[in-house]
């Protein structure tokens, strides 16, 4: 998305603009996008609310898709830490939550999505097939999600690789895509356990993420050095682990010697059950 073709948008809600026809351009480099601290919050009909959430303890993004028009809104990978951040936040918008989604079944915190739907009965739970997990709506790949009375979309990927049941969800009114712990910023999800593979992670990514179009917005669902966004031309450029060729990046990613999450043993459990 070159910078002619943010005039489609006829609402800038926070601020950016410059820094991301930066990026769109790739005219930045990758020490100023370290430090891109703000959330932009482009929307095509004038209606979207867009917030970015993080916690602090597993490092998690939490995202909030809200529609003024209707009331309704979308939480992403809600962390059961931060229900009470969250409900308060929507309420302060105005906002009722009537679809939780979450991008696979994590091994690093607990849902929120159970305990939130006896808060908010109306609320759905949405997480793909393949991950086996409970849920009120199971998604399975190109599966659309049409919500605030049939004026907003999100379309489920499959990108499994981290687990066998990863998802990505392309929002063309925000023009962006959150790609879960598939593709993180400069790096990407772990591979070596909850059904992972390095193959599968970056077909995923180089057959299905990266075919968007290069100024796609990317969300990931973690980042662990203040970063909060990216861009698909971005990372399809700079990413230093998915711009290796298909076996350096399966020897890196078996070498990378990394301990197991320390919720492991509670959070899959729990989160196979919606987090209860």
């Amino acid at each position: 998305m070159v910078a002619s073709k943010l005039i489609k948008y006829k609402h800038v809600l926070c601020c950016g603009l410059v820094e991301m026809n930066a990026l769109s351009n790739g005219t930045e480099s990758k020490e100023e996008l370290k430090y891109i601290k703000r959330t932009t919050n482009l929307t095509l009909n004038g209606t979207a609310v867009f917030q970015q959430f993080k916690d602090p303890i597993s490092s998690t993004y939490t995202y909030l898709l809200g529609d003024k028009a209707t009331g309704e809104c979308i939480l992403i990978d809600p962390v059961i830490e931060r229900i009470d951040h969250d409900m308060s936040k929507m309420k302060e918008l105005h906002l009722s939550p009537i679809i939780a989604i979450n991008t696979h079944c994590h091994a690093d915190h607990i849902t929120s999505t159970g305990k939130m739907k006896t808060m908010v009965p109306k609320l759905k739970s949405y997480i793909s097939k393949a991950s086996g997990a409970d849920a009120d709506i199971h998604l399975i790949h190109g599966e659309e999600i049409v919500w605030a009375n049939g004026t907003r979309t999100l379309k489920a990927i499959a990108t499994p690789g981290h687990t066998d049941g990863c998802m990505s969800f392309v929002d063309l009114e925000l023009g962006c895509v959150f790609t879960g712990d598939c593709l993180l910023i400069d790096g990407c999800g772990r591979t070596d356990f909850q059904g992972g593979s390095s193959k599968t992670l970056y077909q995923s990514v180089h057959n299905e993420l990266f075919a968007l179009d290069a100024g796609t917005i990317v969300y990931p669902g973690h980042d662990y050095k203040g970063r909060v966004r990216s861009t698909i031309g971005h990372e399809s450029k700079y990413n230093s682990r998915l711009t290796k060729t298909l076996p350096e990046y399966v020897d890196l990613m078996k070498n990378l010697g990394l301990s197991l999450p320390k919720k492991l043993d509670v959070a899959v459990p729990a989160n196979m059950k919606c987090g209860v």
